[in-house]
């Protein structure tokens, strides 16, 4: 990769990554490890897939990740008891001695994603070491701090990617030699996705990956809000302290590429008949009677020629494209790249939420970010709501943004395979 001119080449300092101690479910305390994970917290679909995880076993990761109370403040509470009980029963137990984790999932398909996860040093982003490229939403990242504050743990790793130079670096020849040993664990989770887990302990092997990794800047692929969550808990405590440090999965993409799929949006209260009638005249509107899967390919289609999306929850498919240049000229700000002006979440937020539907962004009555598409639609419909569909943005357009300091819209993309929460912990105080 050629860095002239590049953060990456210039930055202070690169990537600090440090070995904890992690905590781990033990295996003879509970159903079954892959009864206990669960998706990241954001994932979740809520109700569904939140009763669904805490029927799975009494131990589920969801019961902290997502607590269930009727106010913020029992719901943290609720959380930091469970963890406490949960450890002083041993169901959660520190491993011995500090470590650095490899990681790796694989899916029935080929897949297979392998990195480290460690607890990396707090930067901003004008340092150049870890590039955000999504805005966050304020509510969200005081929801994750107050959950942090009261556990006083990181309960699930944010994932980043850097682009090393592939199976030469010291970092995946370290990864792939302990992927041929025997795993701390091994769980196949309900989505079909194995999950195995190792531990770096030896004080010369982590000091080789950390001068490795200390080369490199990374990319935060999932986890925007936990890493603003982060950083505000760094803020309120004297540094030193376990809070210069968050639970991060480094993944190098030069040998393990990510998929990159989009986060689809659902309208709440806004039927699907009254969001098209206030795009007449400004975007070209089709009925698509057709199943989702060839929504989905026309969607991805005519995302080739321009911004594009997709309409449901009345039972039809409608594609929305063409939008009115005029429009555009109006809605969308001026003063970003070009390849920033015509993302199709720039629009989104920009055009149809702000000015055609006036629909507030980060108004969770208003507007929800999930990932399942066809969730998005089942909701839409039992609820009389919109579902916006998206197609998923390239990478390196991301990687590119990222890298001249310009963030996407929130919520703008879903990197993954995502790590699944519950396989390691990290507490503060450990």
């Amino acid at each position: 990769m050629n860095t002239a001119g590049h953060p990456e080449a210039t930055a202070r300092r690169g990537l600090e990554l440090t070995p904890f101690r992690g905590l781990r479910y033990d295996p003879d305390r509970v159903g079954s490890l892959a009864a206990v994970t669960s998706p990241p917290y954001d994932v979740v679909v809520r109700p569904d897939g939140l009763h669904q995880l805490q029927s799975n076993d009494p131990y589920n990761i969801v019961r902290l990740i997502l607590p269930q109370a009727t106010t913020p403040a029992e719901r943290n509470e609720q959380a930091a008891r469970t963890l406490r009980g949960w450890l002083s029963e041993g169901i959660l137990t520190a491993d011995p001695e500090p470590g650095l984790y490899v990681y790796e999932q694989r899916d029935g398909a080929g897949l297979l994603q392998r990195g480290i996860i460690g607890t990396l040093l707090l930067s901003e982003p004008s340092e150049g070491v870890v590039l955000p490229h999504e805005d966050v939403m304020p509510h969200v990242v005081a929801d994750r701090a107050a959950l942090m504050r009261a556990t006083s743990a990181n309960l699930e790793p944010l994932l980043l990617t850097y682009r090393g130079n592939g199976s030469e670096s010291v970092t995946t020849t370290a990864i792939e030699r302990m992927a041929g040993q025997p795993p701390l664990l091994a769980t196949t989770t309900e989505d079909g996705y194995s999950h195995r887990l190792w531990s770096i302990t030896d004080p010369s092997e982590v000091a080789r990956i950390r001068s490795d990794l200390g080369r490199h800047q990374a990319l935060i692929a999932d986890g925007h809000h936990r890493w603003a969550t982060y950083r505000r808990l760094r803020a309120e405590h004297a540094s030193p302290s376990p809070w210069d440090h968050g639970l991060v999965l480094l993944v190098d993409t030069a040998r393990y590429p990510l998929r990159v799929r989009a986060i689809h949006r659902l309208l709440h209260g806004v039927p699907v008949a009254r969001s098209l009638a206030l795009l007449d005249g400004l975007f070209r509107v089709q009925c698509l009677d057709v199943p989702l899967a060839e929504a989905l390919d026309a969607l991805a289609d005519s995302a080739c020629a321009g911004n594009a999306f997709v309409l449901a929850g009345d039972g039809a498919f409608h594609l929305v494209d063409r939008p009115d240049p005029d429009l555009l000229s109006r809605t969308v700000p001026t003063d970003r790249p070009t390849a920033w002006r015509t993302l199709d979440a720039t629009v989104l937020h920009a055009t149809l939420l702000a000015h055609v539907w006036h629909i507030p962004e980060d108004d969770p009555a208003r507007i929800a970010y999930i990932h399942d598409t066809a969730a998005t639609v089942e909701k839409a419909e039992r609820d009389g709501g919109t579902a916006v569909l998206m197609h998923p943005v390239r990478e390196e357009v991301v990687r590119d943004l990222a890298r001249q300091g310009v963030t996407m819209p929130r919520k703008s993309t879903s990197f993954g395979p995502k790590p699944a929460s519950g396989l390691v912990l990290r507490a503060l105080d450990v």
